[in-house]
């Protein structure tokens, strides 16, 4: 999340007059994430209680032809229990709206806090909660092909070059040929369902080692869920920098999943390879993201060399990073 653009204050309060929510409090810009500008708004509720949301711009990286694929499930999930946030629909019942030339979303907000340092028994209780969004998505009836796979890695890290990679890290346009090799050796005709594939720790809310809320779907696609199971893991099992793996919160990690959702022996075996490749997608969109972010956007870029690390350190692990 970040603010890309400014909206003036009537802007904003014609906008929320658009939805049944209230009269416009306040709206704060929210200076995370890399792709979009997002506010946290309060509004007077429907009934003078209080409303509060999450108002998203949709900037960049995002088709949006995809758009209404990304809100339904949100929908759709939260109808079938899901700790997830459900679309605000305007009084027309559209699932956005167009602002400043751009698409624009109300989000339920959810309560919970994000956890910097996650807890085994946190990280049991997300994988739980991954394995029951990929089983509710089952008749979810709609699919979206992952733009960010493998080979789109691959095309980033060409597209970027060695010598813009070199500017970053001296080291990064070694991902290039590891991209390539990673290609090669990709599994297929594993089980499928609509995945996250971008559940890291500020993507998960919760209350103690509960799971109040799993929001910003706008990855979300159709992929192997074991692929999603090993996105999570890299993001959850690591510290910030990828130099520390912390194998009790791994463990859980996929316990908790296996409590819902038992792997097969073929997206066990799988795993390894699985997680090279989901470390080579957030090295391939940080180093675009590092040689794109403009310098005056209120956003901190991010290091691709953290998933570098962590790649590295699946290869050399194999199947030990999984026990």
């Amino acid at each position: 999340m970040a603010v890309y653009t400014h909206l003036a204050a009537e802007d904003l309060a014609a906008l929320i007059a658009e939805y049944d929510v209230g009269e416009l409090v306040s709206a704060k810009g929210i200076a995370e994430g890399i792709s979009n500008s997002n506010w946290l708004v309060e509004t007077t509720g429907r009934d003078g209680a209080g409303g509060r949301f999450i108002l998203t711009l949709y900037e960049r990286r995002i088709d949006l032809a995809d758009l209404p694929f990304f809100l339904a499930l949100l929908d759709h999930l939260s109808a079938r229990g899901c700790p997830v946030p459900r679309t605000i629909h305007d009084r027309s019942g559209a699932l956005s709206r167009e602002v400043a030339g751009k698409a624009a979303a109300l989000i339920e907000f959810l309560p919970g806090v994000s956890v910097d340092r996650p807890t085994a028994s946190q990280a049991r209780a997300v994988g739980a909660a991954l394995a029951g969004m990929h089983i509710a998505s089952a008749d979810f009836g709609q699919s979206r092909a992952n733009a960010l796979d493998i080979d789109a890695s691959l095309r980033v890290l060409d597209t970027c070059g060695p010598a813009a990679l070199s500017t970053i890290d001296p080291d990064l346009p070694d991902a290039v040929d590891v991209a390539r090799s990673l290609a090669a050796r990709w599994p297929g005709d594993l089980p499928r369902a609509i995945c996250h594939t971008d559940l890291f720790p500020d993507n998960v809310l919760m209350r103690g080692d509960r799971v109040t809320g799993m929001i910003d779907f706008y990855f979300a696609c159709e992929e192997a869920m074991a692929y999603d199971l090993a996105v999570t893991h890299a993001a959850w099992s690591f510290d910030r920098s990828g130099k520390r793996f912390d194998a009790a919160v791994g463990r859980a990690l996929v316990e908790g999943y296996e409590a819902v959702r038992p792997l097969s022996d073929a997206e066990r075996a799988a795993l390894p390879v699985l997680a090279q490749g989901a470390c080579l997608r957030f090295v391939a969109s940080r180093a675009e993201d590092w040689l794109d972010t403009p310098p005056d956007a209120l956003v901190t870029r991010k290091d691709p060399m953290a998933f570098m690390r962590r790649l590295q350190f699946y290869a050399a692990a194999g199947d030990t990073a999984w026990q």
